[in-house]
């Protein structure tokens, strides 16, 4: 066993600098997010009295913005061939939006700073997944993804963690803050990804396309899908119809405070969840270079439904608690995987467009999926809401059977 163990994390010995550099950045990124975000569906609900419609307004709203602007930074990064700045301008915005939570007083103004934190996610996304396929041959692919994805969500482990001892330090009653104790914790999110700032200027290497200019002179980068092939465009139809059923996670975290999780434990939730990311997303991303991306991205949408089925009729904290481990192994089953799916499909010199679309085929339904579970759940019920979701994954995995993985 322990040989086994030695074998798995010496494959990871020979990624890139710029993986390992941009991973320990989303690492940063996603401390200083994730000390906000577990306890955002609490302070807006409880503190701010927003309806869950409002919840899924501000974070559907936000996700698409950010995922419609990856379409340009991606393209834009293709043609000018630059991809460490829009990295590099992207996290500063969140650097300095984040903190600015701490003096919000309606769900109106947490609408405006998430939009603005998402946009610099949406300028930085797709450069920096280019990045990354760049930095490392086909056959390691899915291990750098998969790697980068649980760097992300270590991130995404510390940050609640910081953020419940912070709240039970500033509040009085965790099982009742004010919104001024909340707002005393948001102060300290923009710390880990300053830091992160200084990592990308001296640790990142920016990496040129091979192409000859010449050729690149003959058949320039345009932002048109007439540039891509009809499986590539069938990708992002399916990619579009799942994601109609991925909702924002901050209605799971609604339905876990419902089901008796005390509002200073959602932080700790929250990190349990990104545990069961971490270790899947390395064990998943290795897997998909040996079994095939499509192969684990369906058995992860059908897990997904599952899961989104138990949510509709959890009564109990510990079922809360065992939904969100198994929640965790959806993504590492399919996040870091779909990326190096598309890196598959299409071109070198096409690659940061090629994101691009691949988050506006995101952007064009998480906004409307957000605001109809929303409403579903505010017209009908929670579980009418999570049902249908868990209805709708099924149909996108079906439709994932008919897309062509042959590797470019």
């Amino acid at each position: 066993m322990f040989r086994q163990l030695k074998r798995f994390f010496a494959r990871y010995k020979n990624l890139s600098g710029n993986v390992f550099a941009l991973s320990f950045v989303s690492l940063l990124n996603d401390t200083s997010s994730d000390i906000i975000y577990p306890l955002l569906p609490a302070f807006l609900a409880l503190t701010l009295g927003a309806s869950p419609f409002a919840i899924g307004l501000i974070e559907g709203f936000a996700e698409s913005v950010a995922s419609f602007l990856k379409l340009f930074s991606g393209y834009l990064s293709d043609k000018f061939d630059s991809r460490k700045l829009p990295v590099f301008l992207g996290y500063s915005l969140a650097s300095i939006t984040r903190p600015l939570l701490a003096f919000v007083g309606s769900w109106q103004q947490v609408l405006f700073v998430r939009v603005t934190d998402r946009v610099g996610k949406g300028i930085r996304g797709a450069p920096r997944d280019a990045i990354i396929a760049a930095s490392v041959p086909e056959e390691k692919r899915g291990l750098a993804f998969g790697f980068n994805r649980a760097a992300d969500h270590t991130g995404a482990v510390i940050g609640p963690i910081v953020a419940f001892f912070l709240l039970s330090y500033f509040a009085a009653d965790t099982n009742s803050p004010t919104a001024q104790e909340y707002q005393q914790v948001f102060l300290f999110a923009s710390v880990p990804v300053v830091i992160g700032l200084f990592v990308i200027v001296f640790f990142v290497k920016e990496i040129k396309q091979t192409k000859p200019e010449a050729e690149i002179a003959v058949t320039p980068i345009k932002l048109s899908l007439k540039e891509f092939d009809d499986n590539f465009k069938r990708f992002l139809i399916v990619i579009a119809v799942f994601t109609l059923s991925n909702s924002t996670d901050a209605f799971l975290l609604l339905r876990a405070e419902q089901a008796g999780i005390a509002p200073a434990v959602l932080p700790l939730l929250w990190m349990a969840l990104h545990l069961s990311k971490v270790f899947s997303s390395l064990i998943f991303g290795d897997l998909s270079d040996k079994v095939g991306r499509k192969t684990l991205i369906f058995a992860g949408w059908i897990l997904y439904a599952l899961v989104y089925a138990g949510f509709a009729f959890v009564n109990a904290a510990w079922q809360t608690w065992a939904l969100f481990l198994i929640y965790g192994v959806f993504f590492g089953m399919t996040e870091g995987v779909e990326k190096a799916l598309v890196a598959d499909l299409v071109p070198k010199e096409k690659r940061g467009t090629a994101y691009g679309f691949y988050n506006l085929a995101f952007s064009i339904t998480v906004f409307p999926a957000s605001i109809i579970f929303g409403a579903i759940w505010t017209t009908f019920s929670a579980e009418a809401a999570f049902l249908t979701s868990a209805l709708v994954s099924i149909c996108a995995a079906v439709l994932l059977l008919t897309i062509k993985t042959e590797k470019r």
